[in-house]
């Protein structure tokens, strides 16, 4: 018998050796578990429907409809992301990360992205859907955005909006403040959450008018993936925020 049989590879896998980061742990962590019965998959998704249904984008959409109907909040929010969300008791660990929210208008448009990995605003957001971990999506929404928006998630934007994308990373996280659309003059606050869907505080839809109930079910809903972005197209004139040297 070879006495060397157990021994590590001298070479091991270089996916397996860059996969350090503690999501990468964690997935094998819970792979691991689950193969041995140690953790049932129906735990694992209790706990996703927790971040879907108590933890996910319902906070978000809170906090857009507040800024939409108090201007000295809105201006607090764009200043402090961190304390504004915090008055409506949603905690992000200021210890940990910062939080900024950047503002739709009617001449620029926000879309997030994280070209590393899949960092998210958690807290306000949920969990980040599988397109936005997607290297395809991470790479596209730098190289042409605007292509992308209206290929992958029919957001047709007029040539003369700017498009700046923000990268969200291990130091920093953002959000999009839609802008609100018209015919909500009426509505409640409540109501108005309804209208905010997770894929417009990422930027990757902009809100109808008329205070249609959002398309991903709004404040209540994190399901539906839009798929992995892909292909190739124009950029359109767009401006990033993000370094793509």
């Amino acid at each position: 018998m070879d006495d060397h049989a157990d021994d590590p590879p001298s070479h091991p896998d270089p996916d397996l050796r860059d996969e350090v980061d503690p999501q990468a742990r964690a997935r094998a962590l819970q792979s691991l578990l689950t193969e041995r019965g140690i953790l049932s998959t129906d735990a694992v998704d209790e706990v996703i429907a927790t971040y879907e249904g108590e933890v996910g984008p319902m906070n978000g959409a809170r906090v857009v409809a507040r800024a939409w109907t108090d201007p000295e909040y809105r201006e607090w929010l764009l200043a402090d992301g961190i304390e504004a969300v915090a008055d409506l008791d949603i905690s992000v660990n200021e210890e940990v990360m910062e939080f900024r929210v950047v503002e739709n208008t009617a001449d620029t448009h926000n879309v997030v992205v994280c070209t590393l990995c899949s960092c998210y605003p958690w807290a306000v957001l949920g969990l980040p859907p599988t397109w936005y971990k997607s290297p395809a999506y991470r790479s596209r929404v730098v190289d042409e955005p605007r292509a992308l928006l209206r290929e992958e998630f029919d957001t047709d934007l007029p040539d003369d909006v700017d498009v700046e994308v923000w990268d969200s990373n291990s130091e920093v996280r953002y959000m999009v403040l839609p802008e609100r659309p018209d015919g909500t003059a009426d509505l409640s606050e409540d109501e108005l959450a309804e209208l905010v869907s997770r894929n417009a505080m990422i930027g990757v839809e902009r809100l109808d008018d008329g205070g249609a109930v959002a398309s991903d079910g709004g404040a209540r809903a994190a399901a539906g993936d839009a798929g992995d972005a892909g292909g190739d197209g124009d950029t359109g004139g767009a401006t990033d925020a993000v370094d793509t040297a």
